[in-house]
């Protein structure tokens, strides 16, 4: 495993690897650390006058409109705060379509006339900014010459700073919309969806005799992610610019001994999440969880649940924070969903529940769900939700990206269905068949050992091939991919969620005033759903050959790739079920499609362009330098009088001829003239580009296992999977 010479320094580098100094103090307890950088409700509680701080948690807890009045209040207590801790600079940050974080930098200093600088932060300044809005992504919202857009202070969430060694800077959340009031972001639909279903999940409330009850959408997201030595990152252009290997053979040893998940978390990549991890707790985020995952170099970090809004924020933070942190120890963090061939790709579960801090959970089902009623009702919703915008949830996670993920080995299938689990499988059966009398209830494990206890357990397993899963209290949406902000299947979730609460809540209050008993009610409510939507319920298992038969019997949609998901978002139904919640309008819907297809066809433009590249100047290089020794080889055993063997010749001669013949393919097929529309480039991304790549990889992998080690010019997954 020498390799060339750009190979034998990235392992001599690897090899010789010192970890950073250490740059805070180690004596510091670590939950003194938490929420230090953060503009948080006891920070605005001792620095804010009591009426306006009064003020603002009416509006963080119980949604009430921003008062306007105390905007300077609060942008001058915030700037202050910011400057003692040394922050120079404030940035309103946004998430545009990109699925990235967005910020601009101004500086709180101004000059005044006697030639010093004052420090000033107006209520104005911090309520709104206008960034240009025409160079990103917006599926037709603006043309080129219309520039303007704004940003908006979100209030819900809170400010922080962000440390840098030369100045820190104050970073405000906002929303970023159009001024024509159209999103042009992730954050702006996200507040719109909980604002929507909140409401309708309070008139259910209010039927089980709680009045008054905000309800809000919790988010607990489970992020996975590669580490590489970053050595072998910048040696690798595909890596580099791409986010994922387009060549790389399986190695010897891969993922089979499952020896690497759960394992012994190696020193350097421990380092990296201790460090990681402080900087996560300075702001806020609530790290819980870390392990290794099931692929060589693949890990896993998972936080505590929070509100959907807040969740959605910090989960980009935590991205960025990665990445920067990963830098400082030598090593690139790789958040696309399948860098790697041939072993697991990476996801972000997206754990889903709603309540409040009163009454908690609203998908606790308690020990004998089959009485717990307000549970059934509202469990009753999520499976009439899913299986009604089954194609919604899948559009929420379709990407290029994605797609090369979905239906493998470690990720859910394409077929959106729910696990529900042995219980309340059980208990909706018996609902279907006129009433639930009876729960299975928890057990007992023996294990054999005296000396350890007896275990409970769950009545039900979980499915880790499911979609959407119930967990025991929450549902866990397990499509979304490593890469996406989760505030886009957060959006959906909350959309379908307000339509079947809707629904329940309008088909129980017309029982109710038409006389009919309550109980009664809830009943002939959950058989319907049941009974309507049942057929979305599946306990089985999703890999397997069989399912997608089954499922196609059941009527539920196989989306497989981003062009056949993508439509579901301009369906009439769909327009009309996100214009109704005042989510979307009809334009909006259409330039996430436009805006879908864009990126897809963009993804893979500039992976077929770096395929070329790559093939072309490096692997085909190395190739035809092995098939000319190994020529001059035959020959000089030929001019000694030695009868050769010529199929080592025709060993490399076969694939040298088809990596030519596929280069030749796909720059004719990146030079053909397929049309302007966004739709047209994406077909032809998936229909010619991604076979004419796929043709070049599979030669390019098949010259690896055969050109000289010393000749091969790319780092291996051998190297890049197992040396950290």
């Amino acid at each position: 495993m020498s390799g060339n010479a750009v190979r034998r320094e990235a392992i001599w580098n690897v090899e010789g690897y010192v970890p950073p100094a250490i740059s805070f103090n180690q004596d510091e307890a670590p939950g003194e650390i938490f929420g230090a950088n953060v503009f948080s409700k006891t920070v605005m509680q001792k620095r804010l006058p009591k009426t306006v701080y009064k003020s603002v948690m009416a509006t963080i807890e119980h949604g009430a409109m921003l008062d306007p009045a105390v905007a300077d209040a609060v942008a001058s207590a915030m700037k202050d705060w910011a400057l003692e801790k040394g922050a120079t600079h404030y940035a309103h940050v946004f998430y545009p379509l990109t699925g990235l974080t967005a910020e601009k930098h101004d500086s709180f200093f101004e000059p005044v006339g006697d030639g010093t600088s004052l420090a000033e932060f107006a209520g104005k300044t911090l309520v709104q900014g206008e960034p240009d809005a025409s160079s990103f992504p917006n599926g037709g919202l603006r043309n080129t010459f219309e520039a303007r857009g704004y940003t908006g202070w979100d209030v819900t969430s809170p400010a922080y700073i962000l440390e840098n060694p030369n100045g820190n800077t104050l970073c405000i959340p906002t929303v970023f919309v159009s001024m024509t009031g159209e999103a042009l972001d992730h954050k702006t639909p996200l507040l719109r969806s909980q604002q929507a279903m909140g409401e309708h999940a309070s008139r259910i409330l209010a039927l089980f005799g709680h009045d008054n009850q905000k309800v809000v959408a919790f988010c607990g997201p489970e992020q996975e992610y590669f580490l590489v030595d970053r050595h072998f990152f910048l040696a690798r252009p595909d890596l580099l610019n791409a986010g994922r290997t387009l060549f790389g053979t399986k190695p010897p040893k891969g993922q089979e001994f499952d020896d690497h998940y759960f394992g012994a978390i190696p020193d350097r990549v421990l380092g990296f999440m201790m460090d990681t991890e402080r900087e996560l707790f300075k702001l806020g985020i609530p790290a819980k969880t870390r392990h290794n995952e099931v692929a060589p170099g693949q890990f896993e970090i998972a936080p505590m649940f929070e509100r959907g809004n807040i969740a959605a924020d910090h989960q980009q933070l935590l991205m960025t924070t990665f990445k920067t942190i990963a830098k400082k120890h030598g090593m690139e963090c790789l958040f696309h969903e399948k860098p790697f061939a041939g072993v697991n790709g990476s996801g972000k579960h997206v754990n889903f529940s709603l309540g409040n801090s009163e009454l908690g959970s609203l998908l606790v089902p308690g020990d004998t769900p089959h009485e717990n009623a307000q549970f059934l009702v509202f469990c009753a919703a999520v499976i009439r939700a899913v299986h009604k915008y089954a194609g919604l949830l899948r559009a929420s996670v379709a990407s290029a990206t994605n797609d090369h993920r979905l239906g493998a080995n470690e990720a859910p299938p394409a077929i959106i269905s729910i696990f529900l689990g042995d219980q309340l499988a059980d208990v909706f059966e018996q609902i279907a068949k006129g009433a639930a009398t009876s729960s299975k209830g928890k057990g007992v494990m023996h294990i054999g050992v005296d000396t350890l206890p007896v275990l409970p357990t769950d009545p039900g397993d979980r499915n880790r091939t499911s979609p959407f899963a119930f967990t025991g209290n929450r549902f866990e949406f397990r499509a979304p991919g490593s890469m996406q902000t989760v505030a886009g299947p957060m959006t959906t979730i909350n959309t379908i969620m307000a339509d079947s609460l809707d629904y329940c809540a309008t088909e129980l209050e017309a029982a109710i005033s038409a006389g009919t008993d309550f109980d009664t009610a809830v009943q002939t409510l959950l058989t319907d759903i049941i009974t309507d939507h049942g057929n979305v319920v599946f306990n089985g298992d999703g890999y397997s050959s069989e399912w997608p038969i089954e499922a196609e019997q059941r009527g539920l949609a196989n989306l497989k790739t981003t062009l056949d998901a993508l439509p579901e978002l301009i369906t009439e139904s769909a327009m009309e079920l996100f214009e109704r919640f005042g989510v979307f309008n009809h334009r909006e819907m259409h330039s996430r499609y436009e805006i879908g297809l864009e990126q897809y066809a963009l993804t893979i433009g500039v992976e077929a362009r770096l395929a070329l590249e790559i093939g072309t100047t490096a692997i085909l290089p190395a190739a035809v330098k092995h098939q000319t020794d190994t020529a001059l080889n035959v020959g000089a055993l030929k001019a000694a009088g030695v009868e050769p063997d010529l199929a080592p010749l025709e060993e490399i001669s076969a694939p040298v001829a088809a990596l030519r013949a596929g280069l030749s393919a796909l720059r004719a097929a990146l030079k053909a003239d397929v049309g302007h529309s966004a739709l047209a480039e994406a077909q032809h991304a998936r229909d010619a580009l991604l076979p004419a790549m796929l043709d070049v990889r599979t030669a390019a992998d098949s010259l690896e296992e055969i050109v000289a080690d010393e000749l091969w010019p790319l780092p291996t997954y051998q190297e890049m999977l197992f040396i950290l």
